[in-house]
């Protein structure tokens, strides 16, 4: 298997280890770690760390290998196949955190791209070089690039599949933040900020975020405040409510 999951009390890891090529994704990988989502979005756990195996990289893309001789139809099922992989981690009702502990090029930052959070060790260099194949990006990276830094920076990074690294991609907005020492347990600590709030609520904030870079302003409060209201009918609300008038610890119940 070149994907392993494991947990860490409330956080469950998925990690990608094929390192003789530097975990490159594979589409018999590909389809391995959409099955491991769905068992991640079946347990109990709270968040979702995707790291990669060793210390050279998180993932270095397709395994170009694979990507030749096939036919237009092959390669454009490999393509939805990749996206909806990816997909998942947009639908996982838990926030997920792409820990970036090397290279990450191709796939593996459209990987990365997909999940909730990225943090990026100050070693790590992240690229889309597809275009220097005779390709551009298939699994995600045309649109959710720009919806991280924007259409000109998108473009600058795609159309030259130049390589950025860790410090250029926190400034771009591309990671959320850069991490020191053992890259799992930053992870696993930036997991913990947030583990101890409401799931509804968490997945509530996350759909509204998400809903901003689809909708005008005016469409977009609209949900914000359909959304908001519904927060007030969950018992963790009051509950939040009710601690912070009492001056101590709320106790969440995902209710």
């Amino acid at each position: 298997m070149a994907v392993h999951v494991t947990r860490q009390e409330v956080v469950a890891i998925l990690t990608l280890d094929r390192q003789a090529v530097l975990n490159a994704l594979s589409f018999a990988m590909l389809r391995e770690i959409g099955a491991s989502i769905d068992q991640v979005a079946q347990s109990d756990a709270r968040a979702l760390i995707v790291i990669g195996a060793g210390p050279k990289a998180f993932c270095a893309g397709a395994d170009i290998k694979e990507l030749r001789g096939r036919s237009l139809l092959e390669q454009k099922r490999g393509a939805e196949l990749g996206q909806s992989v990816f997909a998942k981690l947009d639908a996982l009702p838990i926030p997920s955190i792409a820990v970036i502990n090397g290279h990450a090029f191709g796939g593996g930052l459209e990987l990365a791209m997909a999940c909730t959070f990225r943090l990026a060790a100050r070693q790590a260099k992240v690229g889309l070089p597809e275009i220097k194949l005779g390709l551009i990006p298939g699994y995600g990276g045309t649109q959710r690039l720009p919806r991280l830094v924007g259409e000109a920076r998108a473009l600058d990074i795609i159309m030259t599949g130049r390589t950025v690294d860790a410090e250029e991609a926190f400034r771009l907005g591309l990671v959320n933040r850069l991490i020191d020492g053992n890259p799992l347990d930053a992870g696993i600590g930036f997991a913990h900020e947030f583990t101890g709030f409401s799931l509804p609520i968490l997945g509530f904030a996350r759909a509204a975020v998400h809903r901003a870079a689809q909708l005008p302003l005016s469409e977009g409060l609209k949900t914000e405040a359909e959304l908001s209201t519904l927060a007030y009918r969950t018992a963790d609300a009051e509950e939040g409510m009710a601690a912070f008038v009492e001056k101590r610890k709320p106790d969440f119940r995902d209710a």
